[in-house]
């Protein structure tokens, strides 16, 4: 039992060994994003405009929240994965020790059937159904209608996964640039609801920078870009959008 136990600490060890290496191209690069974030910080405070650094401070920002979280997940994942069974096992022991003492249970007595009624000799059982008796018709049970499973990022391989992370993560900074850059027209557009025409060219940048970059996951049922649309500038009202202008990709092609 002993050697059993080792055994699976040990192909434990490896896997937590195996996880950790897998992570850390997608912390290099989330470390590579703060750095040229930091060096873009460092370029725009030269700037006699203080407003140009704020996207730099954003992405900056966004950067080290994510790589702190990454850390946060795998050093979590690591204690709980490492964590000595030494008290599971104990536990087991006790529970073992426990059920050997307890009295084994007495099968409870199966109920007597009832004797069935005899009509009086002369008599039959009346078989007729009441003129007052309700008749229930079987109810037809309609066949299950088979339906589409949602979207999981988490089910696609891991580049796949890793280009999901970056585009929310560029779609939210892009809206937070256009807020901080044009606050009044942000504003205005969504008294009026329309949010989409108001700022076009600048939301046609920022679609276009975000189309070039995340291509291969366009076919994807899922639009970063409208949803901290709708969240940053709209204030959570999709109303506010107006007509948007960027159909998915499905409709494009």
């Amino acid at each position: 039992m002993t050697e059993r136990r080792r055994s699976h600490e040990r192909a434990l060890e490896q896997a937590v060994s195996r996880a950790l290496r897998d992570n850390l191209v997608p912390l290099q690069r989330t470390a590579d994003e703060l750095q040229q974030a930091y060096a873009d910080l460092v370029a725009a405070c030269a700037s006699s405009r203080p407003s140009n650094a704020l996207p730099a401070m954003l992405r900056a920002q966004t950067a080290a929240s994510a790589l702190a979280a990454g850390l946060s997940v795998l050093s979590n994942f690591v204690a709980v994965a490492l964590k000595p069974r030494d008290e599971a096992g104990s536990d087991e022991e006790s529970r073992a020790s426990v059920t050997a003492a307890e009295p084994e249970e007495q099968p409870a007595p199966e109920p007597e059937a009832p004797e069935p009624e005899w009509a009086p000799v002369g008599q039959e059982l009346s078989t007729e159904i009441p003129l007052d008796a309700t008749v229930v018709e079987p109810s037809v049970v309609p066949e299950p209608v088979a339906e589409t499973p949602p979207f999981d990022v988490a089910s696609l391989p891991t580049d796949l996964q890793e280009l999901h992370r970056r585009a929310n993560r560029v779609a939210k900074v892009a809206m937070q640039d256009i807020k901080l850059l044009r606050p009044k027209d942000v504003r205005l557009g969504r008294e009026n609801k329309d949010i989409c025409a108001r700022l076009r060219s600048d939301l046609d940048k920022a679609r276009k920078e975000y189309d070039r970059r995340f291509r291969a996951i366009q076919d994807h049922p899922v639009d970063y870009f409208r949803h901290w649309m709708v969240e940053i500038l709209g204030e959570g009202d999709p109303e506010a959008l107006g007509e948007y202008p960027y159909p998915p990709a499905a409709l494009r092609h």
